[in-house]
C-alpha cells in the first residue's frame, strides 16, 4: 500500500509542477488513474449487464425454491452455466481496484495540503466549510450507484441511498482534497458508464445484424 501511495504522490507532484495548483493536480491524477483502471471497469460493466439480463429468471428461482437452499443453488449454477456467466466476475475488477483506492485515501489524507486553495476552498487539507464538496460527493455517488444498479429492487435502492448519505457525512469530516477526488472520480465514472453502455449496445446491434 505504501508503495502504491508513493507512486501516486509522484504523479500528484508531477501534475502540481505543471499546474502549480493542488486542486487541479488532484483532478489530473484522478482522471489518469481512472483511465488506467478503465479496462477493469469495462469488464465489470459487462458482467453487471449480463447479470441484469438474467435477474428476472434469478428472482423467479429464488421465489420458487425459497425453502430449499440446496436446490436453489443448483438451479442458479445451471442458470449461470446456460448463460455463460461467472457471478464472481463482476466483483473481481472491484477487488483489484481496492488497493488503488486505499492508497489514494492514505495519500490524500496524509498529504500536506496546508494553505493549498482551489476555487472556493481555502485549504484542501481541511473539510469544505461550505459543504459544497460533501453534497456533490453524495449526489454523484447516488447517481453513479443508480446507473450501475443491476436491479430496481427496494433493498438495492436503500443501500445506494445509505451509501450516498454515508459518503456525504464522511466528506464533511475529511480533507477537502479527498472529497474533491471522490467527486471527480464519480463524475468520470458516470461518463465512463454512459460510454461503455453505448459501446456494449453498438456491439450487440452489430452482432445481431
Amino acid at each position: 500500500m505504501a508503495f502504491l501511495a508513493g507512486i501516486m504522490e509522484k504523479i500528484l507532484n508531477l501534475f502540481y509542477n505543471i499546474t502549480n495548483n493542488y486542486g487541479i493536480a488532484i483532478i489530473g491524477m484522478t482522471i489518469l488513474i481512472k483511465l488506467v483502471l478503465m479496462p477493469l471497469s469495462y469488464k465489470q460493466y459487462k458482467s453487471l449487464d449480463q447479470m441484469q439480463k438474467i435477474a428476472p429468471e434469478q428472482k423467479r428461482l429464488q421465489e420458487k425454491y425459497k425453502n430449499d437452499k440446496d436446490k436453489l443453488n443448483q438451479e442458479l449454477i445451471e442458470l449461470y452455466k446456460r448463460n455463460k456467466i461467472n457471478p464472481a466476475a463482476g466483483c473481481l475488477p472491484l477487488i483489484l481496484q481496492m488497493p488503488f483506492l486505499f492508497a489514494l485515501f492514505r495519500l490524500l489524507q496524509s498529504f500536506n495540503f496546508a494553505h493549498a486553495s482551489f476555487l472556493w476552498i481555502q485549504d484542501l487539507s481541511a473539510p469544505d466549510s461550505y459543504f459544497i464538496l460533501p453534497a456533490l460527493a453524495g449526489l454523484t455517488t447516488f447517481l453513479s450507484s443508480k446507473m450501475a444498479a443491476t436491479s430496481p429492487d427496494a433493498s438495492q435502492s436503500n443501500m445506494n441511498l445509505f451509501m450516498s448519505i454515508f459518503i456525504t457525512w464522511i466528506s464533511t469530516r475529511f480533507a477537502a482534497g479527498l472529497a474533491l477526488y471522490w467527486v471527480v472520480s464519480n463524475l468520470f465514472q458516470l461518463a465512463q458508464q454512459m460510454i461503455i453502455a453505448r459501446s456494449v449496445k453498438i456491439s450487440k446491434e452489430g452482432s445481431g445484424s
